[in-house]
């Protein structure tokens, strides 16, 4: 992870959280000129949540801290950006990322410099190996209207919740029809794969090789507190993505919908997500 927070208790904590989880912390950062980034959370009894974010020292990570990380990024399978740090250093990261790549494995290889999920997958049932591209995800949020065109095209997916996607293309969306609307705006606008989520209903998927949007509904469970369900969604499609390349886009997703549904069973954000031993195994 590359992140920055205070030199204060909040971000002491936090990067004894990361270490606790495995997570490498030799590029999250700490400063003296911005307090740790907070958010003040209120959810109801029906487990739907309001957030108030005051990002503090994420707004200071910059094109410097990127730089120092850049061997580790560029020798990743996938990178996810959002927008809790400036559009600026999130569009550096896209950049870097959408120039990097490296071997899949050894032997014959071929470089494609530009595919899509169609194209790939038929490259690699015709026998050739091929020389991977670091795939880029890119979570809008908080979404302003404004974004810059960039990020759309240094999207491999661009995966928003119902919310961004209004606020970002001025549709109102309600329902899946609503957000296949919105998605082939999104598509529109240089995206190679849109996904948009729809909560507790599923998420919406299209891309360049399949036009048409297609929903993909999760199953009904019983809400107790729903922050973080996007953040839960969008981690296990970028762990499948990495590690399960082979599963279809829709599988992905199914298997998404699912680990999100089963965070939003728990209260708490981080704390609600599921290690993979309390899953069950044929998500794996």
């Amino acid at each position: 992870m590359v992140c920055k927070v205070g030199k204060d208790s909040f971000g002491n904590d936090y990067i004894e959280n990361l270490k606790q989880n495995d997570i490498s912390t030799e590029f999250a950062y700490q400063t003296e000129d911005a307090a740790t980034g907070t958010a003040s959370i209120i959810v109801n009894k029906e487990g739907q949540n309001i957030i108030v974010i005051v990002a503090g020292a994420n707004l200071l990570l910059n094109t410097k801290d990127l730089r120092e990380a850049a061997d580790v990024i560029r020798r990743a399978k996938v990178m996810i950006c959002q927008l809790e740090v400036t559009p600026a250093t999130s569009l550096e990261a896209l950049t870097m990322a959408h120039s990097s790549g490296g071997p899949e494995c050894t032997g014959v290889t071929k470089h494609i410099s530009q595919r899509t999920w169609a194209e790939e997958k038929k490259t690699k049932e015709s026998g050739w190996v091929l020389w991977w591209i670091m795939k880029t995800l890119f979570n809008p949020a908080p979404a302003t209207a404004d974004l810059d065109s960039r990020f759309y095209t240094l999207s491999d997916v661009f995966c928003c919740n119902e919310s961004e996607a209004e606020i970002l293309t001025g549709l109102a969306v309600s329902s899946p029809a609503d957000a296949g609307t919105a998605a082939l705006v999104l598509l529109e606008r240089g995206c190679q794969v849109v996904i948009i989520t729809l909560g507790a209903e599923g998420c919406v998927m299209l891309s360049k090789a399949e036009p048409v949007p297609k929903f993909i509904p999760t199953e009904k469970v019983k809400a107790v507190d729903t922050t973080g369900a996007g953040d839960s969604f969008v981690g296990a499609l970028a762990f499948y993505l990495a590690y399960y390349p082979n599963l279809s886009l829709e599988e992905m997703l199914k298997r998404s919908n699912f680990i999100a549904a089963v965070s939003v069973q728990t209260a708490g954000t981080q704390s609600s997500y599921p290690h993979k031993k309390d899953l069950p195994l044929d998500l794996f």
